[in-house]
């Protein structure tokens, strides 16, 4: 089994080079024609097989990250979101800075969605419509939004500097697998983490925290002792 980021290969010393069938980088795409020029989606593969990561070529969120788990919550929030929520099979959407994340239902097959989510895709960046209603979804540009950090005002030093590396080499990686990681806390050594998008619920995710994220931070963090993932 892969970790989800092939980032963490000098740390856990890993080989990536046998890829899992449904992990493979592959990639496809679709074209689209905005302000004189052609421009390709490119679609690729995660090692989540039940997700899809899009990058349709531009900007999708100036700042922070979106997640989308429903209809009901991108309703008045994300056109593109509530429409893809209108194709059968689609169960979650995650907008990161230059890219879609879809994922879909075990039911459904990939061949299947691809192309209607590619169509949505195109007409929404057509339209020039913003892929998140402005002031819609709170953000600080890291992906955080995920509710009340919990830590000690004596630890706010220590805090600062799992958030450092969490923004300098987990939050990239995770990135370009379609997913994003969340701080929720840190206490008596333990940091508390929630993976998003591709990342959640990805077979490997629990590696990619314990055997990844976990040993990076110990590394350079003595009072790091663990890393817990918070739902």
């Amino acid at each position: 089994m892969r970790l989800c980021c092939e980032c963490f290969l000098e740390l856990t010393g890993y080989d990536f080079s046998a890829t899992e069938s449904g992990c493979a980088g592959g990639v496809f795409g679709g074209m689209f024609f905005l302000e004189g020029c052609f421009v390709f989606i490119q679609t690729e593969l995660t090692p989540n097989p039940a997700v899809v990561k899009f990058l349709p070529g531009v900007d999708v969120l100036p700042t922070g990250t979106a997640e989308f788990c429903s209809r009901g919550e991108a309703e008045g929030v994300s056109d593109l979101a509530y429409a893809l929520f209108g194709i059968e099979g689609v169960s979650s959407v995650f907008f990161g800075r230059d890219f879609v994340s879809v994922a879909k239902l075990s039911s459904v097959d990939w061949d299947i969605l691809r192309p209607p989510i590619l169509g949505l895709i195109m007409e929404h960046c057509m339209s020039g419509r913003p892929f998140v209603r402005e002031g819609s979804v709170s953000g600080d540009g890291g992906g955080e939004g995920g509710g009340e950090e919990v830590f000690s005002e004596s630890d706010a030093a220590i805090v600062a500097k799992i958030k450092e590396l969490l923004d300098e080499r987990v939050r990239p990686a995770v990135a370009q697998d379609g997913g994003d990681i969340v701080f929720h806390g840190f206490e008596k050594g333990i940091v508390y983490l929630t993976l998003r998008g591709a990342c959640a619920g990805c077979p490997s995710s629990t590696m990619t925290l314990k055997m990844g994220v976990e040993n990076l931070l110990r590394h350079y963090i003595p009072e790091v002792s663990e890393v817990r993932a918070r739902a």
